[in-house]
């Protein structure tokens, strides 16, 4: 018997469950299912006692628990049990990419750490233990290449849906993929996908992303990041971790069955929320370093800007800096 069954048993109760209920659900005897229950204790789970009503969870969980996060979410839920969570990982975007051939679509994995987290454009994204939320997904959306194309937009919308939901933050998207708080960065997006070999059509597509939770000021002026940065806890708005892996999951459930029909809501919410319409930005045109002032966002997520140099230029990758 796993101890992860007596913790789904807790986590999807409502109110009390007995030490007979468990038993009979799992086909173990009572002693069985107390010592997991001493075991769930030790490792921190607020689990209470009754004599006549028998266990119940009064919490979250301490760490991030696949049970925990699959009773939040409802059965018809694209992720329901099929959650993974991984101490420390590499990348959550590296391993689900490795694992790609032999996992469903729906799958996700969640990191308490990762060792070598990955940012857009090969930077490394710093992933320490108990500071943030590090989730990956996995997910096969049967559409054309160039609908495929317009996806990351997508999960910065469902991103910053998911955040808000959980935290209550007026999150804000910089273009194309960062969720920014008050002016500083507070999530980055990674979407990466494959192309079938033989027809050069999508076959998968991993959406990766890192939430600052509980980083201090102090954390990120060590790293002379705190002018850039910040985290829900900087900002006044602490979540718990799980509650906010459900919330983040859930939004991209809903994505998900979406793509690509609902595009022209999936672009108001963006365009509504994006802190770099209007601004004036640097950006790269052919190897020269230029300026301009965004006018708009495209039908396909990309930047329409006024430039200085008397030319409209549509930016649909690279680093565009706001000024």
């Amino acid at each position: 018997m796993e101890r992860n069954q007596v913790a789904s048993l807790l986590a999807r109760a409502e109110g009390h469950i007995s030490g007979e209920e468990m038993s009979r659900a799992l086909g173990v005897t009572r002693a069985a299912v107390w010592k997991e229950i001493e075991a769930l204790r030790r490792a921190g789970w607020p689990i209470q006692s009754s004599p006549r009503k028998g266990y119940r969870l009064a919490g979250p969980p301490p760490t991030l628990s696949a049970p925990y996060i699959s009773a939040l979410l409802g059965e018809d839920d694209l992720f329901f049990d099929q959650i993974q969570v991984e101490a420390l990982v590499d990348s959550t975007n590296t391993r689900l990419k490795a694992a790609a051939s032999s996992t469903p679509t729906g799958w996700a994995l969640l990191a308490e750490e990762q060792s070598g987290g990955r940012g857009t454009h090969g930077r490394s994204f710093r992933s320490p233990k108990g500071d943030g939320l590090y989730l990956s997904v996995l997910l096969r959306p049967q559409v054309p290449l160039s609908d495929l194309l317009t996806l990351t937009g997508w999960v910065a919308v469902a991103a910053r849906e998911g955040v808000q939901r959980a935290s209550g933050a007026p999150v804000d998207i910089k273009w194309l993929n960062d969720l920014y708080l008050n002016g500083k960065k507070l999530c980055g997006i990674l979407t990466e996908f494959a192309l079938l070999a033989e027809s050069g059509e999508p076959d998968y597509v991993v959406v990766g992303m890192g939430v600052n939770m509980g980083q201090t000021l102090d954390t990120f002026r060590a790293q002379g990041l705190e002018d850039i940065a910040t985290s829900l806890a900087i900002e006044g708005y602490p979540v718990e971790r799980n509650h906010l892996a459900a919330c983040l999951l859930r939004e991209l459930d809903q994505l998900d069955r979406d793509f690509p029909a609902h595009r022209a809501d999936y672009l108001a919410r963006y365009r509504t929320h994006c802190v770099t319409l209007g601004r004036r930005v640097s950006f790269d045109g052919e190897g020269t370093l230029l300026t301009g002032t965004v006018t708009g966002v495209g039908g396909d997520f990309a930047l329409l800007v006024a430039g200085d140099d008397g030319k409209e230029h549509i930016i649909s990758s690279g680093t565009v800096k706001m000024l």
